[in-house]
């Protein structure tokens, strides 16, 4: 069976077009072209994926984004306009799991297509405590080891949980305050400051040298990224 993606969007021709590529990767594409029935399709039908543009004539992206997530942790990725900065914030805080600003590149949006249904494949799996392998990084979840060119890392818990944390949504953004209160367990009071020196020391150790993968990227105004190699 093919993975199912809808798309939300009330560009006829924009969906053909995403239809038409992810079609060709073996991913099944269903269309909609307003709100109220895309977030009926969620409702009646098993996806892994939704596309959405925040620009929805009937009910506004957020609007829609809000609805998924009262019931849904399905990813989300969401569609803006280009430099619209203020709607890319808030539709990663109200719960979207990446963007791309149209227009956009196909192959991008491709590739971004398949690394968030990875993702949910795997949170969604019971291997989410399997080990994490990327190119010469190695995380063990159960074991709460970390080693770099098979040299185990010496990291404090909150390195851990952080590097964890972003590994196992890797290719997704995520926002300072996700990461703060999935690892610090507490509310975000805008506490950036310990995020970023957590940060600061993961970069030095899995990064120390110019030849190494750059694991983690910083989403300026938003938050950061791990990247698989």
């Amino acid at each position: 069976m093919y993975p199912k993606v809808l798309v939300i969007d009330d560009d006829f021709e924009l969906c053909h077009l995403v239809q038409h590529c992810l079609s060709a990767e073996g991913i099944d594409v269903v269309p909609c072209h307003n709100g109220v029935s895309g977030i009926s399709e969620i409702v009646s039908n098993h996806y892994v994926l939704v596309i959405l543009d925040i620009r929805i004539p009937d009910l506004d992206g957020f609007t829609i984004l809000e609805k998924i997530r009262s019931f849904s942790n399905i990813p989300v990725l969401m569609l803006t306009a280009v430099n619209d900065k203020a709607s890319i914030v808030q539709g990663l805080r109200k719960g979207a799991d990446d963007y791309l600003t149209k227009p956009f590149d196909i192959s991008e949006l491709v590739a971004r297509t398949h690394s968030l249904i990875r993702r949910y494949t795997c949170l969604n799996s019971s291997s989410y405590n399997s080990i994490l392998a990327f190119k010469d990084l190695v995380i063990s979840p159960v074991n709460h080891t970390v080693s770099l060119h098979n040299q185990e890392l010496v990291l404090s818990k909150k390195e851990f949980d952080v590097l964890l944390f972003m590994a196992q949504n890797a290719g997704t953004i995520l926002t300072k305050k996700e990461i703060y209160e999935h690892v610090w367990k507490q509310k975000y009071l805008y506490d950036a400051e310990s995020i970023m020196a957590v940060m600061s020391r993961l970069r030095k150790k899995i990064q120390a040298s110019p030849s190494d993968y750059q694991y983690i990227q910083t989403v300026k105004g938003i938050g950061y990224r791990f990247i698989a190699p």
